[in-house]
């Protein structure tokens, strides 16, 4: 019979990646592989608690703190981002996806909080990368992988707000620029450092110990080394332990600037599939905020505007929503996403399921690895 060990194993040993940690937990039994090594010199074993960056699974986490706002009134979903980001209070639209940035039209109506939670905003990337005004969002939207090159919030948001949206508010789901602004709105909504609200409303009730926006010198020794291949069957190095997150950045991306370690993100799931309870009984979301973070908010049009990235599947709140079983190991329901640092994270709340997997290679593209779809696959025959 294969174990998660056997399954990772056989990706690593053929090269593929360093190393990579994954685990599989039902009802609360967790199954853990920790397998290679930190780097592809082997400098120390790959070990179940290694720090990895996640990069958009971070994107979860971030939206459930923004709905720890909603709950205490501090913001309500249909409420104008424009109170607290006014560089956004009167944007316009191209008139069509494909016209030229000048020729625009006004926004339909405000673009509220829900906007930003559903990837609906009109800020983003679909499917179609030649758009004029999607090869202008790159100027400002540089990458989630690399969040150190770009420049602080306020800043961003002003260079974002030159930028007419690609479709009306409400219209489109369009990937990625939402969840930057989701952190951002969260620090201008509280007044105080998106890291230290992130950490006090969903890092710390969680015991997310090693989830954050740095890697401080005394855990180093467990920070993977990144890498991307480099076109010639090799990998080469895009950051190192002591690289770009050995200090907090100028702007801690809600899209992508976490690092943690595969059990940091176990917890976050355990809360999510115990209806928003932590393990010590402390509610850090209600049942309501987790179903609507867990439940498809999109329509069939929306979906195959971002087909490139979701692949026919639905979006929640931060993440997506498995809404058709395309392919083994997509089960309706599933709510997660994928990091482009070689990163997945779900959870299924009708088998309480909760799989992560970790890895140092980065995707090429925004198509699932081989190693995530056969880890998936595993996952749900393992439940």
């Amino acid at each position: 019979m294969t174990t998660l060990h056997h399954l990772l194993q056989k990706h690593i040993a053929q090269g593929w990646a360093p190393g990579a940690v994954g685990l599989v937990d039902h009802h609360g039994r967790t199954e853990t592989a920790a397998v290679g090594f930190l780097d592809t010199a082997g400098t120390a074993p790959m070990s179940p608690d290694a720090i990895f960056r996640i990069a958009s699974i971070t994107k979860p986490i971030v939206a459930a703190a923004v709905m720890t706002l909603v709950e205490d009134g501090t913001l309500a979903l249909g409420s104008p981002i424009a109170s607290w980001l006014p560089e956004l209070a009167e944007p316009t639209v191209v008139r069509t996806p494909s016209s030229p940035l000048g020729d625009v039209v006004p926004a339909a109506r405000p673009i509220v909080v829900q906007d930003l939670l559903t990837s609906r905003a009109g800020y983003g990337f679909p499917s179609d990368f030649s758009l004029p005004q999607v090869q202008a969002l790159f100027t400002a939207q540089k990458g989630g992988r690399a969040p150190r090159d770009l420049p602080g919030p306020d800043t961003w948001v002003a260079e974002l707000a030159r930028l007419p949206l690609l479709y009306q508010p409400g219209e489109a789901w369009l990937y990625g620029t939402c969840s930057d602004l989701q952190g951002v709105l969260i620090s201008r909504a509280t007044g105080r450092p998106f890291p230290e609200v992130l950490a006090e409303r969903i890092l710390e009730p969680l015991g997310m110990t090693d989830t954050a926006f740095e890697v401080p010198a005394a855990q180093r020794h467990r920070f993977t080394t990144a890498y991307r291949p480099d076109g010639n069957g090799g990998l080469e190095v895009t950051d190192t332990p002591d690289g770009a997150w050995s200090s907090l950045p100028a702007f801690p991306s809600g899209g992508g600037g976490l690092v943690a370690t595969a059990a940091d993100w176990l917890a976050f799931g355990r809360m999510l599939v115990a209806d928003g309870t932590a393990p010590d009984g402390r509610r850090v979301l209600s049942e309501q905020s987790v179903r609507r973070m867990t439940t498809d908010h999109l329509t069939p049009a929306q979906r195959e505007i971002g087909a490139l990235f979701l692949e026919g599947q639905g979006w929640g709140y931060g993440g997506s929503v498995d809404v058709v079983a395309t392919t083994p190991g997509i089960v309706p329901g599933r709510y997660g996403w994928v990091g482009g640092t070689g990163t997945t994270a779900h959870v299924v709340a009708a088998t309480r399921t909760i799989a992560v997997l970790l890895t140092q290679r980065a995707m090429e593209n925004p198509r699932p690895t081989a190693l995530m779809r056969d880890f998936w696959r595993y996952a749900a025959e393992s439940s």
